[in-house]
């Protein structure tokens, strides 16, 4: 598995990329078959540290999650422990997912944007209708089944997750978490 580890305006010594690459490497080979991935990345919040994990998986699903905690070492234990409790509780159906699935998940190239947004007290008529986008980025838009996508956004944590239905050349639909705690689907056929 491949790992990178990074602190935002934070040095990370050795001895803590050890222990995330030990730690976080067994708790993920004891649950998920194959991860390809890890993405660590360590910040300051207050007086708090912040580690945020993302663990792609060979199925093409993504596995992450966040803690805080005073101690540096203490956040990284904390998303480790909750990275595994999601894998645990996933496991069954990964597997089921894996054993239908003879071919890796396929992915579409995409734009994603990050629109800048308005302060409340200072609300003012547009110059344009056009909005300041703060930032541009790739992302990949996955073909999965509806099972595969409700699995894939609460593994990831995300409240909405677009994708393209398996099968089918209708276009892209979305799962999401809707306010009485069930998930929606958008289907656009």
């Amino acid at each position: 598995m491949r790992y990178q580890i990074s602190g935002k305006q934070i040095d990370i010594g050795e001895a803590l990329q050890t222990h995330v690459k030990t730690e976080l490497g067994n708790a993920v080979e004891k649950y998920a078959e194959r991860p390809t991935d890890a993405t660590v990345v360590f910040s300051k919040s207050g007086h708090e540290f912040v580690c945020e994990a993302t663990v792609h998986l060979s199925t093409g699903l993504t596995a992450s999650a966040k803690a805080h905690d005073p101690d540096i070492y203490g956040s990284f234990d904390a998303c480790s422990e909750k990275m595994e409790k999601q894998l645990r509780r996933y496991k069954r159906r990964l597997k089921d997912h894996h054993k239908d699935r003879v071919e890796p998940v396929e992915l579409l190239g995409a734009s994603s944007y990050i629109l800048a947004s308005q302060d409340d007290s200072t609300v003012q008529e547009p110059e344009t209708l056009q909005p300041m986008i703060i930032a541009e980025m790739q992302t990949k838009i996955a073909t999965l089944s509806v099972g595969e996508a409700v699995m894939q956004m609460e593994l990831s944590g995300q409240p909405v997750l677009l994708f393209r239905k398996e099968g089918s050349d209708q276009g892209l639909n979305a799962v999401y978490r809707r306010d009485d705690g069930n998930i929606g689907w958008i289907d656009p056929s």
